[in-house]
């Protein structure tokens, strides 16, 4: 049994030793525990630093991708390296390395093929009231869009199994946490939680510059994400709000009618609720053909997942045959 444990990092030389330090190197029903570190274009010694610390493998990125390419980078790697488990950490030392040894017990068993370590968002200090409350909310919103039971949704310590790597692909250019917990839900891949520590914060977020605009990117994020793997709910809602205000409008102006015959002033009542209707029916078909192609995504995601395994089995193919 093989883990990986793989570490985006952007400008990394100074947190990068400290987050190495607590890694486990041997860890019971683990034969093998290797580390990769992908380096999203940084500009610091983050790879000489990496491979002066005994970093087994290293992605290079030429220029910087964002965190979300990076991680999906690290999942094709670790993948092709031969992990049966893959670990996501960050290299700010933000998560205590220790933890990995619990992270990734429900996969040793077999219980899960993804597991998230939950932070103990309410009592990590360097959080303001405004972004645990923010954390609350937004994990309550994609624990129901998701239809899982995460509690912290934003964590990036995770754990997954080869068979769930395989299958997630990342589709957001923003980050990974969210994507892959919706892809995990439509998927049928099952997921459990475990809590975990923090460490002390030893520098601020390079993802996003302020709760603002982290708020904007994830609900824009999670607009587009839900959207491709829910597509006729989201029309089905959207259409039906626009044909109820047209029945709305309708009613009003029957009631009108009843009270007031002469309603000739009326009219555009009746014109404002046949657009409301006309534009309702148009989105719940938008929602029909949107699902189509949601189907059809699905089969295409199943004939990569075919082939990510192929491309994995046939080295070995080769390999035996070259020496019987």
């Amino acid at each position: 049994m093989k883990l990986i444990i793989q570490i985006p990092c952007l400008n990394e030389e100074d947190s990068l030793p400290v987050t190495l330090k607590h890694l486990p190197r041997q860890i019971e029903g683990i034969s093998q525990v290797e580390i990769l570190v992908i380096n999203d274009g940084s500009t610091d010694r983050t790879e000489e630093v990496a491979r002066e610390q005994g970093v087994q493998h290293i992605v290079k990125f030429s220029r910087r991708q964002g965190l979300a390419r990076a991680f999906q980078a690290g999942l094709d790697a670790c993948l092709k390296l031969g992990a049966d488990i893959i670990v996501n950490t960050d290299a700010d030392n933000q998560y205590q390395g220790e933890d990995i040894v619990q992270l990734i017990q429900p996969v040793l068993s077999g219980d899960a093929q993804m597991v998230v370590g939950c932070r103990d968002i309410e009592n990590i200090p360097h959080f303001s009231k405004t972004k645990k409350r923010l954390q609350r909310v937004g994990s309550w919103v994609v624990r129901h869009l998701s239809e899982t039971d995460v509690p912290d949704t934003t964590s990036g310590f995770r754990a997954y199994s080869r068979e769930a790597a395989l299958k997630l692909n990342v589709i957001s250019d923003f980050t990974y946490t969210l994507d892959t917990i919706i892809q995990a839900g439509s998927r049928s891949i099952s997921i459990e939680h475990v809590p975990v520590h923090t460490n002390e914060k030893l520098r601020e977020s390079r993802l996003f510059s302020g709760i603002g605009e982290y708020l904007k990117r994830s609900l824009l994020a999670l607009i587009r994400i839900y959207t491709m793997y829910r597509p006729l709910r989201v029309f089905t809602y959207v259409g039906s709000t626009f044909i109820f205000i047209g029945l709305l409008i309708t009613v009003r102006f029957l009631i009108t009618l009843i009270i007031n015959p002469t309603v000739s002033r009326h009219v555009q009542s009746l014109i404002f609720a046949g657009v409301f209707f006309i534009i309702g029916f148009q989105v719940v078909i938008i929602g029909l053909l949107s699902d189509i192609i949601a189907a059809n995504r699905r089969l295409l995601e199943d004939i990569l997942y075919r082939v990510k395994k192929m491309e994995l089995i046939l080295p070995s193919i080769k390999k035996n045959k070259r020496n019987p």
